[in-house]
């Protein structure tokens, strides 16, 4: 005969505390909406994952006319199309975690208040998930690297650094600014609704402070120390130097990023452990 089991479930006593281990035993759930956040995005389109080529695509050749033929804007050398989508590679996959995971207490109110799981995991399936289209951008960036790198005479400038052991490294230090700014902001959001309409102008502003679509070496030495304060900036030049062999690429930049980032992160998941208590009283 089997006896009856209770599970009690408590608010945790300290905002503190992270349910790693809960998220662990939830890890079924977890692969679950990674396959629901990949498949749902495209699920009623024409192109489908297709659009993960062609958006990158299309703003590559707006940066390309703008920026390379109007303004000039120097790319180290380099041919601006090369250049440009290297540059959206890390900031591509930063923006979509960044964004996904920003709304996850607005988007997710009425599964929050039906069922128990770790809140941590929907955002952590964004995360996961918007890796399968940085895999697709990816493979497009080498198709170009390939023509550029054998099909034109820069390709005797173009190449690939044996740094590009540190890629997994890069991945996740881009994962864990993008989850930590995306979890700050879905914190601010289940409050102050406006934090809603500016994720999308705020995420415009931050890319034009990144060297996305301009070389770190455009910026005075005198001031490269400030804009190494957003952790970006290491990131997407060391995304720079790993495939193109260009790149301002400084220990103490690097540095400065992995310390932001971890900041960053680490606030995140507390500001969002702590509203994940409450939030249901106020969306």
């Amino acid at each position: 005969m089997s006896e009856d089991v209770e599970y009690i479930i408590e608010p945790s006593s300290s905002w503190l505390r992270v349910p790693w281990r809960d998220i662990v035993q939830y890890r079924d759930l977890l692969f679950l909406l990674v396959k629901r956040d990949f498949i749902s995005r495209y699920k009623q389109t024409i192109l489908g994952p297709l659009w993960f080529v062609i958006q990158p695509l299309l703003t590559t050749i707006v940066f390309t006319v703008i920026f390379g033929k109007v303004a000039k804007i120097p790319t180290d050398g380099l041919p601006p199309m090369l250049f440009y989508l290297c540059g959206m590679l890390g900031w591509s996959y930063f923006s979509q975690c960044m964004l996904g995971t920003s709304s996850t207490f607005i988007n997710n109110a009425g599964l929050f208040g039906k069922v128990y799981f770790p809140r941590l995991i929907v955002p952590l399936s964004v995360i996961i998930s918007n890796l399968i289209a940085f895999a697709i951008q990816l493979a497009t960036f080498m198709c170009f690297w390939i023509y550029f790198k054998f099909f034109t005479p820069a390709g005797a400038d173009i190449h690939i650094s044996p740094s590009l052991i540190v890629l997994p490294a890069l991945l996740l230090q881009t994962a864990a600014i993008g989850l930590g700014v995306g979890l700050w902001m879905s914190a601010l959001t289940a409050k102050y609704r406006d934090f809603g309409h500016l994720s999308g102008f705020l995420t415009q502003l931050w890319m034009y402070a990144t060297p996305v679509v301009y070389p770190l070496s455009l910026i005075s030495k005198k001031w490269r120390w400030l804009i190494s304060l957003n952790p970006m900036t290491g990131i997407v030049e060391s995304f720079k130097y790993v495939f193109l062999g260009v790149g301002t690429v400084d220990a103490g930049y690097l540095a400065i990023s992995a310390g932001m980032t971890i900041i960053v992160l680490i606030s995140g998941v507390l500001i969002f452990s702590r509203t994940e208590r409450t939030f249901i009283d106020t969306v």
